[in-house]
């Protein structure tokens, strides 16, 4: 890969965050599993080369279940990336986590089913630690990002991966609301896992758009909900995200993430 095409930081976002970029240039990367969700664009923010990509393609055209995560990850990794930032739409399981608020996800619980979600598929077995799927360091300069930019961030939560592309039931949302968990999305689940995979740092940033359907005095999530509180708050995701770029440093030496796959291999 020519040095100019290399990037520092990845970032699974939509067209929204393009705009934000300097010198940006499309690429279309082939993986040994198949094409990703859509080209990537690298470009310079915050003095950083960064690498967007739309983890549901350029349309929006691939529902949750349908996402390559595999190839999308892999994509990343031949970038030469060693951190990945993974905003995503959640609704919110418990009502002091509010529309808006940003969530930080250091934990997460799959209720997904039939997805790819291991690099490692034999002959042999490879068994990843996913005790603590996100990066601490990351998570701290994300909070700190938040806070300068007076934004509301809950500075650590568990976020509950459904399979999609279908919201909730109310039983459903009682539920995982009941067993303590914070939000709910539809895609942090395998992305988060395979990032892992490949020892790179990722931090989650779940933008809350709706309360699911879990309280009786609510109204139940709709699409429709979903894109327009996200839309609403675009902007402050994007001054985070330049807040976060100019304190992530280039050399990683406060975290193991590039340390996953030590002892991970049965030999």
């Amino acid at each position: 890969m020519p040095e100019n095409n290399s990037a520092d930081i990845g970032i699974f976002g939509g067209s929204g965050f393009y705009k934000l970029l300097d010198n940006a240039e499309e690429l279309t990367i082939e993986t040994p599993y198949g094409m990703p969700s859509a080209p990537v664009t690298v470009g310079t923010l915050s003095s950083k080369r960064v690498a967007f990509m739309p983890r549901h393609g350029s349309k929006h055209e691939y529902p949750p279940h349908k996402i390559n995560f595999r190839a999308n990850m892999w994509a990343m990794k031949s970038l030469g990336i060693t951190r990945i930032i993974s905003p995503c739409a959640v609704g919110t399981l418990k009502r002091n986590i509010e529309p808006g608020h940003f969530v930080l996800a250091d934990q997460y619980v799959d209720r997904t089913t039939g997805r790819a979600d291991t690099f490692y598929d034999g002959p042999g077995a490879t068994h990843v630690s996913a005790a603590d799927p996100y990066c601490p360091e990351l998570r701290s300069l994300a909070e700190h990002a938040g806070s300068k930019a007076g934004i509301t961030v809950h500075p650590r939560g568990t976020v509950v991966v459904i399979q999609g592309p279908r919201f909730s039931t109310r039983s459903e949302s009682k539920w995982f609301s009941g067993m303590g968990w914070d939000v709910i999305n539809m895609s942090q689940y395998p992305e988060a896992h395979l990032a892992r995979e490949l020892e790179l740092c990722v931090l989650n940033i779940s933008l809350v758009t709706d309360y699911d359907c879990g309280f009786e005095d609510i109204p139940p999530v709709s699409h429709e909900l979903v894109t327009k509180v996200f839309n609403e708050n675009l902007q402050k995701l994007r001054v985070l995200l330049v807040n976060l770029l100019e304190t992530v440093p280039l050399e990683r030496n406060k975290c193991k993430c590039g340390q996953s796959l030590v002892g991970a291999a049965i030999s």
